[in-house]
């Protein structure tokens, strides 16, 4: 029997991917870790290896193809020491060559991927459609009313108050993600309230048949605000950019924060002569060639003194759950990286207390540069204590960050810059930057935010201090 290959699951939270690029067509030979495929997620491209030496029978989901659950085949292998007809043209690529039996039972298993314009044919949409949706209603093993969702996904549902029963899944085996949850609150929005509901929903809601009516209201068209934006606009006088895959999930995680983190921001100025003169003297020092080179930028001190200020008020380095409080024992810092075109990466350099300015100079140079070409794997970008934006290089004096769930804290950083400050009673001139921190009240109170931001300040202004 043909060997399967599968999509991968890249992160302990992926639940689909895009099928980038094929590298491989039906009937090219591979051996055993052969790159095969490219698999875009919401950070980064990863490569897909053969699992053994043999030929590709089948492509079974094509090139483009957005929202592949994972573990959701993608190709058909032969291993060498099978035999099998070579695939014919027309063949529906979506199913198995090896007998009408074993077709019906892999079709009765697999999970299906959401709609794609770009995917198979009509066909094999209905199909595998129909597969999701019986697979939806009877739950797993048979179980009748067994609902399945991500964790994330239940507690979403737990937070908006609705109802996991009254919502369709789109994951695999129908499984309710968190997409199918904010979708589900977008409706519920734009829906009128029960008593102005037309005769026929109030009559619904009366008789307490509310999956009833959740099932009347999805079976009507959904609101369309785009037509609404569109109408505002002269016809030819702009250009629709589709949203990549990394846009989307900027969307949906930044509204997420917004909507569930309780933010409050905290802002200082802190004074840079004494870091730009130590900058500036280790730089001389520094072998210009060599596995001990390196040239430190004034962000690589921002990530050291940020490390040590969670150090010193370890209480204000945690995350918040609704086990309880996580409380990090390391300082692992993600520095939001930009990207050409739009979106961004936030690589983290773990254990950054500990870690010489050099040390962290190399490692955040060699993160950035695989960032911006969406190499990274995923346990470098995953997990960080808290965030630093830096957009001093673009000349913004300050701003308010959104912090980066589920992390509780984000640092937002101005231009270093001249400006007039008081000293012992004198009017001077001093290199100045302000940051803001951003703060998710749940975990950090207001004191406690003062507290973690003096911190800073006190390494950044004295950086000597950072070494010892």
């Amino acid at each position: 029997m043909p060997t399967q290959i599968l999509m991968p699951q890249l992160s302990p939270t992926m639940e689909e991917g895009k099928l980038a690029r094929w590298h491989v067509k039906a009937g090219d030979t591979v051996r055993s870790g052969d790159v095969v495929a490219e698999i875009e997620t919401d950070k980064a491209t990863m490569e897909v290896e053969a699992p053994e030496d043999g030929r590709i029978e089948k492509l079974l989901v094509a090139q483009g193809t957005e929202h592949v659950p994972v573990n959701f085949p993608i190709a058909s292998l032969l291993t060498e020491d099978e035999a099998s007809p070579s695939p014919q043209r027309g063949e529906d690529t979506a199913r198995s060559a090896v007998g009408e039996g074993a077709r019906k039972a892999d079709e009765s298993a697999a999970p299906s991927p959401q709609a794609s314009p770009r995917r198979g044919d009509g066909e094999t949409e209905q199909v595998m459609h129909q597969i999701a949706e019986q697979i939806r209603r009877n739950g797993k093993d048979g179980q009748e009313g067994r609902i399945f969702a991500s964790p994330l996904a239940r507690r979403l549902a737990r937070e908006l108050g609705l109802e996991l029963k009254a919502i369709n899944g789109s994951g695999p085996h129908g499984r309710i993600v968190k997409a199918d949850i904010e979708q589900a609150a977008r409706r519920a929005m734009r829906r009128p309230e029960a008593a102005e509901a037309a005769p026929a929903e109030a009559e619904m809601v009366e008789a307490g048949r509310a999956q009833e009516l959740v099932a009347h209201r999805a079976a009507e068209p959904e609101a369309m605000p785009d037509k609404q934006v569109l109408a505002l606009y002269r016809p030819g006088s702009y250009e629709i950019v589709p949203h990549d895959t990394m846009r989307r999930f900027i969307a949906e995680r930044l509204t997420l924060s917004k909507r569930t983190i309780p933010h409050f921001y905290l802002a200082i100025d802190c004074e840079l002569d004494a870091l730009f003169a130590a900058r500036k003297r280790l730089n001389d020092m520094a072998p210009k060639e060599g596995p001990r080179a390196f040239k430190l930028s004034v962000n690589d001190f921002i990530i050291k003194a940020m490390a040590m200020a969670l150090q010193t008020v370890p209480a204000a380095n945690a995350t918040w759950t609704e086990q309880g409080i996580l409380r990090h024992r390391a300082s692992d810092i993600s520095v939001a990286v930009a990207l050409e075109g739009g979106g961004l990466h936030a690589p983290v350099i773990r254990d950054a207390e500990i870690k010489s300015l050099s040390e962290i100079s190399n490692e955040m140079r060699d993160l950035a540069a695989r960032a911006r070409s969406k190499r990274l794997a995923p346990h470098e970008y995953q997990g960080g204590s808290t965030t630093i934006s830096n957009l001093g290089m673009y000349g913004i004096d300050r701003f308010d960050a959104v912090i980066n769930p589920p992390q509780a804290s984000i640092l937002a950083v101005g231009r270093a810059e001249k400006r007039p400050v008081v000293k012992d009673d004198a009017l001077k001139v001093a290199t100045m930057m302000s940051v803001t921190l951003s703060v998710d009240h749940r975990v950090i109170d207001g004191a406690l935010g003062a507290e973690l931001l003096a911190a800073f300040k006190a390494y950044i202004e004295d950086p000597v201090t950072m070494l010892v």
